[in-house]
């Protein structure tokens, strides 16, 4: 029945609510991608060469290597797969997702990070649990949601992986965006804890957020899991900063 459902609502939606691209906004044909050529293009992939560790991408001609930063650093996290460089539209599209609430952008941003499950380096143990990086309950309520949630349901939906809301926020941290690694480490240290109830031992999980820059945060919340008695910690952002 809901499949049936489905089926003649979709279509309904279409003519009352035409398609736009995600992007820039154009008229799209029903049944299009999320993105429309033009923007789709502008996207940057990241592809090897690039960091196993923070996916940094590099030029050059070795496919596998440790950047400079990571070889120096020790994350509680194995690696951080990040799946579009975080430049124009991508950029764009995070911001208004973030602060334009303009939360149906998650759909194309989980798309992308859908591709990004196909990363070797994720092919290794089975993910056993989404894990969405949290927001401290201040900054919930200003945003009122939680752009980290809506980019692991989303993905969820795609790939049947179960979403589990193991991590919680204990302090409220100034912003990372102005701070150098080294002080966005002090200023998450001890920030996050598992949430009550909720057990992680033994299990292979994959944090998600929306971008990774430095690493701060998901190495404080993949060391909390790990405290935790997870067996293992990788990360899934949709853009590299």
């Amino acid at each position: 029945m809901p499949a049936v459902l489905a089926s003649v609502l979709e279509p309904l939606g279409t003519l009352f609510f035409p398609p736009h691209c995600a992007g820039c906004g154009c008229a799209l044909p029903a049944g299009s991608p999320l993105c429309c050529r033009s923007c789709e293009a502008s996207v940057t992939r990241i592809h090897p060469p690039r960091c196993e560790v923070c996916s940094q991408p590099y030029d050059g001609a070795v496919p596998i290597f440790t950047c400079p930063n990571c070889q120096d650093e020790r994350f509680s996290f194995e690696c951080a797969v990040a799946v579009v460089r975080s430049r124009g539209i991508v950029r764009e599209m995070i911001h208004r997702l973030k602060y334009g609430r303009e939360m149906w952008l998650a759909r194309p941003l989980a798309s992308w990070m859908h591709d990004g499950l196909s990363d070797p380096r994720l092919r290794g143990d089975p993910i056993d649990a989404l894990v969405p990086v949290p927001l401290h309950p201040r900054r919930l309520r200003e945003r009122e949601f939680n752009q980290s949630e809506l980019l692991a349901a989303g993905l969820s939906r795609l790939s049947g992986i179960p979403v589990l809301n193991a991590l919680r926020r204990l302090r409220y941290t100034t912003t990372q965006t102005k701070l150098d690694r080294k002080h966005r480490r002090q200023n998450l240290r001890d920030a996050f804890i598992l949430s009550k109830n909720t057990r992680v031992t033994n299990g292979n999980l994959l944090l998600v957020d929306d971008v990774l820059t430095t690493g701060s945060t998901l190495d404080a919340c993949a060391a909390a899991l790990l405290e935790g008695g997870a067996r293992s910690v990788r990360a899934l952002t949709a853009a590299r900063g």
